[in-house]
């Protein structure tokens, strides 16, 4: 198993593990949001697992540390860059994770299981064009593959709860119905991903998936969340034309200063999703469809919201990933 620390990782060792298998979770010695969890806790967390510590990204570690001359049935990668940098996402979306691949052909694997991301279907980001680059190797690698495309997790429109919670308005782009998706939880998402260990339907395939119920529009999460909180919904709408200034800025910029190549992905990766849905695209129309994109699972948006409001956010932490 590697990015077995990241947010969906942690929940397919524990799947993993609770189904019997013999699990080894390769990981840094420092992970976690701002590298803030260290090698005891990541134990801790990984309970059940053999965690191996080292560097996904030095092939000599890979093998020295994670493979160790030992024999392996299945890779599960759950790698994803830490935030979408570009240089970020080329040596983890791509190179780490073909690494990965490679050490387990080494180690004599018959299967990959990846966590790859549903927006890949309308690539215009550098980690986008860095995860399909893997697919393509890993599909014709000659192991069996299981390519997961999950729209998004509930973590990741979770930013606002807090603020919206503390009385601020709900901050959304145009009028709030620009994009749509089937959130997900993170428990439901790994036993899809584990599955496909057995399940023969899900191997030499690329899987989409989503969570269970309607796809909701940004509007419909904020209506949501101010219903559980019992309150009339106190909205802020901003004009998406906002990026239009600022990614041809931030561009230039990049040009003249290294410093800002990542300030310039990062409001290209903004603008994508406060307009791209995350959802199936229909090839034959270029529309995104809600109908065509598969659900599963039990624990719906309503659920998560609900426990956040009591709970707390603890474990949700966005870190680089905040866009709010």
């Amino acid at each position: 198993m590697v990015g077995a620390t990241g947010y969906i990782g942690k929940f397919v060792v524990r799947e993993l593990v609770s189904r019997g298998y013999d699990v080894v979770s390769f990981a840094r010695e420092r992970s976690g949001v701002d590298a803030s969890t260290n090698a005891a806790q990541t134990c801790r967390e990984l309970q059940g697992s053999e965690v191996r510590f080292g560097d996904v990204c030095d092939m000599v570690s890979l093998m020295t540390n994670g493979i160790r001359t030992e024999r392996f049935d299945v890779v599960v990668s759950c790698l994803t860059s830490r935030n979408g940098g570009v240089k970020d996402s080329w040596e983890i979306d791509y190179q780490a994770t073909s690494n990965a691949l490679e050490a387990g052909k080494s180690a004599g694997i018959g299967q990959f299981i990846l966590l790859s991301a549903i927006c890949v279907q309308k690539p215009m980001l550098e980690f986008q064009r860095a995860k399909l680059k893997f697919e393509k190797e890993l599909m014709a690698s000659g192991v069996a593959y299981s390519i997961v495309r999950p729209t998004a997790f509930f973590k990741s429109i979770a930013g606002q709860v807090e603020s919206v919670r503390n009385g601020k308005p709900y901050l959304m782009f145009g009028d709030g119905r620009l994009t749509a998706c089937k959130p997900i939880s993170e428990a439901d998402l790994a036993r899809f991903m584990v599955d496909c260990i057995a399940d023969p339907a899900r191997q030499n395939a690329i899987l989409p998936i989503g969570g269970p119920g309607k796809a909701l529009t940004n509007l419909d999460q904020a209506n949501m969340l101010f219903e559980l909180l019992g309150r009339e919904p106190k909205l802020k709408k901003v004009p998406i034309r906002i990026f239009d200034v600022i990614i041809p800025v931030l561009t230039l910029l990049s040009k003249l200063f290294p410093t800002f190549v990542d300030k310039a992905e990062f409001a290209r990766i903004g603008k994508y999703y406060c307009s791209e849905s995350m959802l199936v695209l229909n090839p034959a129309t270029g529309k995104y469809d809600a109908d065509a994109t598969p659900s599963y699972g039990t624990e719906t948006l309503r659920d998560f919201y609900r426990r956040v409001l009591k709970d707390g956010l603890a474990g949700q932490e966005l870190g680089s990933h905040s866009m709010f």
